[in-house]
């Protein structure tokens, strides 16, 4: 009896340290943001794994129609493949973050290496855009205490999310819109991608519409979309107290 209750313990402790380690707003390991106030009614669009060569430009088009600044979390070795794309997402007043120099799993990672991926990242991205963003989003949202960190000692504030678009796995754009839609009630950080981890150059046409349909739909439910460095610095609206 006293072994089966070891077991399932165990069990049920490493349950919840894969929950803590993987689920976007889980704070047990430490704190990360994972969104603001949702009576500001804001929503921030964020953007992983690139820049690429094929859909960013395409995306920094369908924002600039419509006058959204997003935030865009960058893989360094891409950076360094394409820097005039890196370049391209500051100069139009996008935010950039840290999104590690090649994707790996910081769980599995060693302190030292961990620091290595954040690093290299910064130079690449300095190199590329100059200043920029103190934000970092790890890859696959995967973290441990030790993640959490060397970020802060680095001076870079951890970001995770609260809605998942589900575009990488080539979603229909009307599906990949309906669902992040659906889920929004303001303070909403929104993950999608327009790159793969995988290789440079993946195709993010269905990000690129979706993100049209989202913010068509999310504008006429009187939301407004900002960076998450503006979301962080914006605090709730206070009720107006009437008699």
């Amino acid at each position: 009896m006293i072994a089966a209750l070891l077991t399932t313990a165990a069990l049920g402790g490493a349950t919840g340290l894969g929950y803590s380690a993987m689920v976007p707003r889980s704070q047990w390991f430490g704190p990360t943001f994972t969104g603001g106030a949702a009576a500001a009614r804001q929503i921030a669009l964020t953007y992983d794994d690139g820049p690429n060569d094929r859909q960013t430009p395409e995306l920094l088009e369908t924002l600039d129609k419509h006058g959204v600044k997003a935030t865009f979390f960058m893989v360094g070795r891409y950076v360094n493949l394409h820097p005039k794309v890196a370049e391209a997402v500051a100069r139009a007043g996008h935010a950039v973050g840290n999104h590690t120099y090649t994707h790996p799993n910081l769980i599995f990672c060693s302190r030292t290496q961990i620091r290595a991926q954040l690093e290299e990242c910064e130079r690449a991205l300095s190199g590329a855009v100059g200043e920029h963003s103190r934000l970092f989003r790890p890859p696959f949202g995967a973290r441990r205490p030790q993640v959490l960190r060397v970020a802060r000692h680095l001076g870079l504030t951890t970001v995770m999310w609260s809605i998942t678009g589900y575009d990488w796995n080539a979603n229909p754009a009307d599906k990949i819109a309906a669902h992040v839609v659906r889920r929004a009630h303001g303070g909403d950080v929104i993950l999608m991608h327009d790159g793969g981890h995988l290789a440079c150059g993946a195709d993010r046409k269905h990000t690129v519409m979706a993100t049209e349909r989202i913010i068509q739909r999310c504008r006429d439910l009187g939301f407004a979309f900002v960076t998450v460095q503006k979301m962080m610095t914006t605090e709730a609206p206070v009720p107006i107290k009437l008699g």
